[in-house]
């Protein structure tokens, strides 16, 4: 795999996990079973994911009225997009 494929891959990954935790948790919330930590739903966005973490919200509708994750989620949203802007930047100087 060509280098500059495996940042993407990994977001695609980190998205899918993401997604699939995300998933896991609303049905155990469902159930009132044992859930998933949000501050581990939160790692994996941190660590890549949040594109997954963000369309599970959306598609299933999980974690969007916490606002203390909300605010931590885009937290972390705008980190990611502050670091691509900043790598873009000294790229094209």
């Amino acid at each position: 795999m060509p280098p500059w494929l495996l940042i993407p891959a990994w977001y695609v990954l980190a998205s899918v996990v993401s997604f699939g935790m995300y998933w896991q948790d609303k049905i155990r919330a469902r159930k009132g079973k044992w859930r998933t930590r949000e501050r581990t739903l939160l790692l994996i966005d941190l660590l890549g994911g949040w594109p997954g973490g963000y369309a599970a919200q959306r598609f299933i509708r999980h974690k969007t009225r916490d606002r203390k994750f909300q605010i931590q989620f885009w937290l972390i949203v705008i980190t990611h997009l502050m670091l691509w802007v900043l790598i873009t930047w000294a790229l094209i100087r």
